[in-house]
């Protein structure tokens, strides 16, 4: 079952399960055109890579029951942190803390990242300046955008998570 994100609607739906979304301040784009920075969701076909979560204020997510391969969880630690700098050789890649170019610390206070689902943007190899750190993760409490990621409330990815499995497509249209 795939997951399917609409830009246009701000629903992501998987089987029966549909949910609203968050995306993009500056809207989406085709994943061609995206820029680093640009505030847009990048469109395009991507697939599950691993989920990453906050083990001191959620347990292990649960791994989907159906014949697909589970998606890992990995625990996030403070140091944790995901490289944003194009001219760097880790562009789009985790990282470990400090780390001497541009990077996003994963390790959050304000809930966002307490639960992050990581999809296949940009990453095979990265492109540089095509965009980084696109994810799935919980939504703001107030309501905002996101700098391009896609975010459900925290009830809705709980909802969505007994369906995840590793590999598993994800649809971001217009």
């Amino acid at each position: 079952m795939d997951i399917i994100i609409s830009c246009q609607d701000k629903t992501l739906s998987c089987g029966a399960l549909v949910v609203p979304i968050r995306i993009g301040k500056s809207g989406f784009t085709p994943a061609a055109r995206g820029r680093e920075g640009d505030g847009k969701t990048p469109l395009g076909r991507y697939h599950l890579r691993f989920g990453l979560y906050r083990a001191d204020r959620l347990p292990r997510p649960p791994a989907g029951k159906h014949e697909h391969k589970a998606l890992v969880f990995w625990p996030l630690q403070t140091d944790d942190g995901w490289c944003d700098s194009p001219d760097d050789a880790a562009y789009n890649r985790f990282v470990r803390l400090p780390y001497p170019a541009s990077h996003e610390r994963l390790w959050r206070e304000d809930g966002a990242y307490d639960l992050i689902l990581v999809i296949s943007h940009n990453d095979s190899p990265p492109a540089a300046g095509l965009g980084s750190a696109v994810f799935i993760h919980v939504a703001q409490s107030d309501d905002r955008k996101t700098l391009g990621c896609v975010a459900l409330t925290p009830e809705s990815m709980v909802r969505l998570l007994p369906r995840l499995y590793a590999g598993q497509t994800v649809t971001i249209k217009a």
